[in-house]
């Protein structure tokens, strides 16, 4: 059997599971860095019965799954991965698993957005070192209102840590009702609204064809001038143009970023130049506690499929 193990980035594959266990004489091949483009992966991945991909980081889509005839079974970081076309997966006879996941590092890492950007934690920072003391005054986050676009698992988490700071916490979705915002601590108002009366928007809805593009230039221009942006679930739920352009006007106060259309963010993006910013490299998951219990859970999928009783089925 062999396994590939796909943009291990920080390298650490092989220390957080017991390679070892896989069946004797398995090779095991651990790429570090993105491939390339569908050409180059279906290259790359000719030899191998078994990949373990990272999340979204490479897509399997039909035109990949096609090309890779030896491919028995892909293993995806995660419960869900909308990149991989489960459905030319079941047509190819290729199992899919999953593995779990720590529920709480977005939320935790949302957080540290908006508290960079309201305590200028990065411009303080910089001009610290450069020699300067107090460039400017931060903000207060007490009695401001903070704006949930999505109230599920990762938004209750947020507005709790809202209210604990003392935020009023009010919440929009598509399907959200009054008493499912009340449960998850956050009064439902009307999508006009939320966008123009909160000091912080956050978003947290999963990307379907329902929910892509979301966020537009509508919403966006109805901001507050001192309202901040933060978006850690994904890019494709906002207008990137319009939110680049609210910010070069400087119609809002901020953005944090960790989710991006182009993954690695290319050298040429035009978020590097972006003012107001505060970008991540889609951190949001990217904890030692979820790699553990990424590649333990995923050899743990390959042994039970080698075994003939695959576990954590995707899309069967």
């Amino acid at each position: 059997m062999n396994v590939a193990i796909l943009d291990d980035y920080q390298r650490v594959a092989r220390d957080l599971a017991d390679w070892s266990r896989l069946p004797q004489g398995s090779g095991l091949a651990v790429f570090d860095r993105p491939i390339g483009d569908l050409d180059a992966v279906a290259a790359a991945l000719q030899p191998f019965e078994v990949v373990v991909i990272m999340r979204e980081r490479t897509p399997f889509p039909a035109a990949l799954i096609d090309r890779l005839p030896k491919l028995r079974l892909l293993v995806t970081t995660g419960a869900r991965n909308l990149s991989v076309d489960l459905a030319a997966c079941k047509a190819r006879g290729i199992t899919v698993c999953g593995t779990r996941m720590v529920g709480t590092p977005t939320a935790e890492l949302t957080w540290g957005l908006i508290l960079a950007l309201t305590k200028r934690i990065t411009v303080e920072e910089r001009a610290l070192r450069a020699g300067q003391w107090q460039t400017g005054l931060t903000g207060s986050l007490s009695g401001r209102r903070l704006g949930l676009v999505g109230l599920g698992k990762l938004g209750t988490q947020v507005a709790q840590v809202g209210r604990a700071f003392g935020m009023e916490v009010v919440a929009w979705s598509p399907n959200l009702t009054d008493e499912r915002a009340a449960a998850g601590g956050a009064v439902r108002v009307e999508k006009r609204e939320l966008f123009a009366t909160s000091d912080v928007i956050s978003v947290h809805l999963v990307l379907g064809e329902r929910t892509r593009g979301i966020v537009g230039a509508g919403e966006l221009s109805a901001m507050k001038p001192t309202a901040l942006f933060i978006n850690t679930s994904r890019a494709g739920l906002v207008d990137e143009a319009a939110l680049l352009d609210v910010l070069h006007r400087r119609h809002i106060a901020g953005a944090g970023i960790d989710v991006f259309p182009v993954e690695p963010l290319p050298a040429d993006s035009p978020w590097l130049t972006a003012p107001n910013t505060v970008l991540t490299p889609h951190l949001g998951y990217v904890t030692r506690e979820n790699y553990a219990l990424f590649y333990r859970d995923a050899l743990e999928d390959i042994l039970a499929w080698a075994a003939g009783e695959p576990i954590r089925l995707l899309g069967a």
